[in-house]
C-alpha cells in the first residue's frame, strides 16, 4: 500500500480517537460515520445537485433515481426503527410552514448556482474543488444569520406538522415508498435515451442508506448538516465579541447550551468534519488531484448564492440532508413539500447557471 494512503487512513483515526477523547465513544462514532459519508459523496460522486440538473438539462434521470433508491432504502430501514424506538428515537418533523415553501424553493435556486447542496458543498470542499472552498464560508455566514432569523419566519404561519408515523410505520413506509415510485414512473419515459444506470450512483444510494440508518442508531437522530454550519458561524461571532444573549434562536435553550460546549459535543458538527476528511481521503486515494480555478464572477456569484444557500437552508428546516432525505424518511410531510418546491427552485437555478461563464472542469462534477 502506498505510503500515501497509509497517511491517509491514519489522519482518518487520529480525528476519530482525538474526537472520542475529548467527547466520549458516540462522538466518535458519529465522525467514523462522517468519514465514511465523505468517502461515499466524493467516491460516488453522488450528488443531488448534479443528479436535478442533469434531469432538467439532458432528460437523464439517472442521479434522482438513485436519489429516490436511497430515499426508499433509508425509509425502510428507518421508519421501523423510529416507530419501536420513539423514546430514544427522534425523527426530523417540521410544520408546513410559509418559510418551508420559500425557503426551499430559493435553496434549490441557489444549489444550482453553487454547484453543490449542503452535503455537496462540505465534500467538494474537502475534496478540493475551489468553487466550493470559495462557497463554504459564506454557507457558514448564511445558516448563522438564517438561524437567527428562523423564528420571524416561522412566526409567519403555516399549518403544523404531519407526521404519517402516527398512524403506523408499516402505512408510512407504504405511502412513502409509494411516492418514491411515482416520481421514478414521471421521469421513466426518459429512461431509455438515457442509457445504463450507472453503478456508482447504486452503490452510493445504497452505502449512504446504511450510513443514514446507522447515524439514526447512535445520534438518535437523522443525519443533517445545516445546523453544524450554523453552529460554526455562531461560534467564530461569539468568538469575535457577540453576545447571542438576546438572540431568539441562538440564546435560547438547547441552542445557547449548544454554543457555549466544545464543538466537538455537536453531533452535527463531529458527523461534518468527518464528512470534510473522508472526502478529502477518498479524493486522493489514487493520486494527488488537479483542478482548474473558475472565473473571478463565477466565484464572486457562488459567494453570494452560498449565503442565500446557507440562509434558506434554515428557512427550510434543513438542506438536502436534513430536510429532503431526514424529512421523508421520518414520514414528515414537510420532506416531500421541501423536495417539490427546492425542484422548481432549480429549474429557475439551472437556467441562471446558463447566464453565467462557467468554464469546463472549473467545478467538480
Amino acid at each position: 500500500m502506498p505510503i500515501r494512503r497509509l497517511l491517509l487512513i491514519a489522519g482518518a483515526l487520529v480525528l476519530v480517537f482525538a474526537v472520542t477523547l475529548l467527547a466520549g465513544l458516540r462522538q466518535g462514532l458519529l465522525t467514523l460515520l462522517g468519514l465514511g459519508f465523505g468517502a461515499v459523496l466524493q467516491g460516488c460522486r453522488f450528488g443531488f445537485t448534479t443528479g436535478w440538473r442533469e434531469y432538467l438539462e439532458r432528460r437523464n434521470p439517472h442521479g434522482l433515481w438513485a436519489q429516490l433508491l436511497l430515499l426508499a432504502l433509508a425509509s425502510s430501514l428507518m421508519l421501523p426503527l423510529l416507530a419501536q424506538h420513539s423514546g430514544e428515537l427522534v425523527g426530523a418533523v417540521a410544520p408546513l410552514t410559509f418559510s418551508l415553501v420559500l425557503g426551499a424553493f430559493l435553496f434549490g435556486a441557489a444549489m444550482q448556482l453553487t454547484d453543490g447542496c449542503g452535503s455537496g458543498t462540505l465534500y467538494k470542499a474537502g475534496a478540493g474543488s475551489p468553487l466550493s472552498v470559495v462557497v463554504l464560508p459564506t454557507f457558514v455566514l448564511g445558516s448563522f444569520l438564517g438561524a437567527s432569523h428562523q423564528p420571524a419566519w416561522v412566526a409567519l404561519g403555516g399549518l403544523p406538522p404531519v407526521d404519517l408515523l402516527r398512524y403506523g410505520w408499516p402505512l408510512a413506509l407504504a405511502l412513502t415508498l409509494s411516492g418514491c415510485a411515482l416520481v421514478a414512473l414521471l421521469t421513466l419515459p426518459q429512461a431509455r435515451a438515457a442509457g445504463p444506470w450507472p453503478r456508482r450512483w447504486v452503490i452510493g444510494a445504497v452505502l449512504l442508506a446504511l450510513l443514514a440508518a446507522l447515524h439514526l442508531i447512535v445520534a438518535g437522530q437523522p443525519w443533517g448538516i445545516v445546523y453544524g454550519v450554523g453552529l460554526w458561524g455562531a461560534k467564530a461571532f461569539a468568538a469575535l465579541g457577540w453576545n447571542p444573549a438576546a438572540d431568539p434562536f441562538w440564546g435560547v435553550a438547547p441552542h445557547a447550551a449548544r454554543l457555549a460546549e466544545p464543538i466537538v459535543y455537536d453531533v452535527t458538527s463531529v458527523t461534518n468534519f468527518g464528512l470534510l476528511y473522508g472526502a478529502y481521503a477518498a479524493s486522493r486515494w489514487h493520486g494527488p488531484v488537479t483542478t482548474n480555478l473558475p472565473s473571478a464572477r463565477r466565484l464572486l456569484v457562488a459567494a453570494a448564492a452560498g449565503l442565500v444557500l446557507g440562509y434558506s437552508s434554515r428557512m427550510a428546516f434543513g438542506c438536502n440532508v436534513g430536510a429532503l432525505l431526514g424529512g421523508i424518511t421520518s414520514a414528515s410531510l414537510h420532506g416531500w413539500v421541501w423536495f417539490a418546491m427546492a425542484f422548481l427552485g432549480s429549474m429557475v437555478g439551472v437556467r441562471l447557471r446558463r447566464r453565467i461563464d462557467v468554464p469546463q472542469g472549473a467545478v467538480f462534477a
